[in-house]
């Protein structure tokens, strides 16, 4: 108990040093063009170095709102504004989803096209139809990953209420902040760690494994080359399955923050009072066209 005690306040003060260190050096794990920078970022990008990095700097920023609440009331907005801003463009991707998959039945169906060629800028991209067909996986997963944490500051998740609808007020933020910190932001750092080693597997060789020492992957970075995964589940069909994998990555990432910008909320609002609740919150809000059409 005491090793594990000595451990974590070794790693959550090596953090400092480790963050001051990637600000002042980034060409150590950026420069892509070194394999040895390469396999460092991989490497780091779900440390255990990285996880403590990410608990100063909530730490600290979240000890510089209680001094300063406007700046993490700016903190907060510039999450859940990165949140909207992501679901709002790629919900448009429900929408190219259905457009083409009316494109497909009709020349399928009707005119009896096996493949579509596109080049509007001159480089010819030929698929067959059935490749079309499967993308169509790719446009969903858009939707579920990117904008799960759009759909979250829009209040549209269900919510299992068994006590927490009649609650009081200051109850109701401490059950928020403690969700966060228990639930959201704990699940959202173990997907992304087991997310990230999932994709770069298939993204590279020779294969990285989550348990290999840095000084491992180092001496393996003489023999990494890019090797991304084209492989289908027919033999004409979608054949860039390594996309769904940067997805899962991006979804625990997106929510991961909203989940440090609903903690910040919730923290802001018990502190400031029921005057603040659903401050500066951005949420999206639909017309009613029967009341639109009654006034006409």
């Amino acid at each position: 108990m005491i090793d594990i005690i000595i451990h974590f306040f070794e790693n959550f003060f090596n953090a400092f040093y480790n963050l001051a260190y990637a600000i002042a050096n980034p060409s150590a794990w950026l420069d892509w063009s070194d394999k040895t920078a390469m396999v460092r970022f991989i490497y780091y990008g779900a440390s255990s170095e990285l996880f403590f990095v990410f608990m100063v700097i909530f730490i600290m920023v979240t000890l510089l709102g209680l001094i300063y609440r406007r700046f993490l009331w700016i903190v907060m907005r510039g999450l859940e504004g990165f949140s909207n801003l992501v679901g709002r463009v790629f919900a448009w991707a429900g929408l190219l989803m259905v457009l083409q998959q009316v494109a497909i039945v009709f020349l399928q169906r009707i005119f009896r096209v096996s493949e579509i060629s596109v080049g509007p800028f001159g480089f010819v991209f030929t698929r067959d139809l059935s490749w079309y067909g499967e993308e169509l996986k790719l446009y969903n997963a858009m939707v579920v990953c990117l904008c799960c944490a759009y759909t979250f500051v829009q209040g549209g998740h269900v919510r299992v209420d068994l006590f927490y609808a009649g609650a009081k007020y200051r109850t109701k933020r401490i059950i928020d902040m403690l969700g966060s910190l228990i639930f959201i932001i704990p699940v959202m750092s173990i997907t992304w760690m087991y997310g990230w080693y999932f994709l770069w597997r298939h993204l590279v060789t020779p294969k990285i494994s989550a348990s290999d020492k840095l000084e491992l992957l180092e001496r393996k970075s003489r023999l990494l080359k890019w090797n991304v995964e084209t492989i289908g589940f027919s033999p004409s069909g979608f054949d860039a399955y390594f996309l769904f994998k940067i997805l899962l990555v991006g979804f625990a990432g997106m929510m991961l923050l909203q989940g440090i910008a609903f903690f910040y909320r919730s923290l802001l609002e018990l502190i400031e009072g029921p005057d603040s609740e659903g401050r500066y919150l951005d949420k999206d809000v639909l017309e009613d066209l029967t009341v639109q059409e009654s006034s006409a």
